[in-house]
């Protein structure tokens, strides 16, 4: 007799009504937290614009399956190499391989950025931290404030020119 989507230990999404590759899994462990999302999502509407619950749901679906399919990629070469840490080289070097080469670049001067404020921790004072201790990656440069987009206030998440 087949369990109940949604209980515990079922192989089917709640969202898909397929089957889990995952099926140990819980639903809450595979898929990026929709608060997140729909906070991620608001940014790029007007202040009175809403979204609706399945569309936040789709979306949930869509980038945690986008992040799985680009860490598989990055793990096998990982194996192959015989490592056990993936890292962001590895990440580009799949997104390349799978044909996302259009965020290369973007996500190349995030990375340096991020890897000279991680360098920066290390033994420093705050200096080029902000007032509630949160470091500024600061922007690409060269892009635009318009085209900067979150990076211009340090959020985690990336904005791409012309998406």
């Amino acid at each position: 007799m087949a369990e109940a989507v949604g209980s515990p230990g079922s192989q089917e999404s709640p969202h898909s009504g397929e089957q889990s590759p995952l099926s140990n899994v819980r639903e809450q462990d595979r898929f990026l937290p929709i608060a997140n999302i729909s906070r991620i999502m608001k940014r790029a509407l007007p202040a009175n614009g809403k979204i609706a619950k399945d569309a936040k749901e789709t979306v949930q679906e869509c980038v945690s399956e986008f992040i799985s399919f680009i860490t598989s990629e990055a793990s096998d070469k990982c194996q192959r190499e015989k490592r056990k840490t993936i890292n962001g080289d590895d990440l580009l070097w799949a997104m390349s391989t799978l044909g996302f080469e259009d965020y290369i670049e973007p996500l190349k001067i995030y990375l340096h950025n991020y890897r000279e404020v991680k360098g920066d921790n290390k033994g420093s004072s705050k200096s080029g931290a902000d007032q509630s201790g949160k470091r500024d990656l600061g922007g690409p440069q060269g892009v635009s404030s318009a085209q900067a987009g979150p990076w211009k206030s340090g959020n985690k998440c990336f904005m791409f020119p012309g998406s």
